[in-house]
């Protein structure tokens, strides 16, 4: 027959471990991003190639949304870093009022072609300057989903 203190024992242990586990789980999910969404209402879904197109034209307001970290280890040339700074979930109908964006480094035409980027199809906060573009009435907003991931295994042109 166990001891109550051996019942005792065998149950703070499981618990323990059980709370190991959750936490480990939910660290997990934290790091495992959605993709953000395939439409973005009053803009327009770029490709890597549409957006290269773009950048030799010069016909285009780039924008890089990563860290200037990130940034200085390439970006599309010609691009302007102004990083997204982000409060909000990572979902179709996030709440801007808890990110920072500077709109002020946009260009004052809001007809321009703008293009937002940053790493990837999980690459938030490029989709989220994006619709803050939007919103603040630019006309002309592309974003090219698949970021500087997809414009860097293609060897298109960089700068860093």
């Amino acid at each position: 027959m166990r001891t109550f203190h051996q019942i005792i024992t065998s149950f703070t242990g499981k618990v323990l471990l059980g709370a190991a586990a959750m936490a480990l789980s939910g660290s997990l999910l934290a790091q495992t991003q959605l993709p953000t969404p395939t439409k973005l209402a009053g803009g327009k879904i770029i490709t890597v190639e549409e957006g290269r197109k773009l950048a030799d034209a010069k016909t285009a307001f780039f924008i890089d949304t990563r860290n200037v970290v990130n940034f200085g280890k390439g970006h599309v040339p010609g691009a302007n870093a102004i990083p997204y700074k982000s409060g909000s979930d990572d979902v179709e109908g996030f709440d801007a009022s808890k990110d920072k964006f500077d709109l002020d480094k946009l260009p004052p035409a809001k007809d321009k072609a703008l293009v937002f980027y940053s790493d990837g199809p999980t690459g938030w906060k490029s989709y989220k300057a994006a619709v803050w573009a939007i919103k603040a009435g630019y006309k002309n907003v592309n974003y090219m989903r698949d970021g500087w991931s997809e414009w860097a295994a293609k060897k298109y042109p960089a700068e860093n």
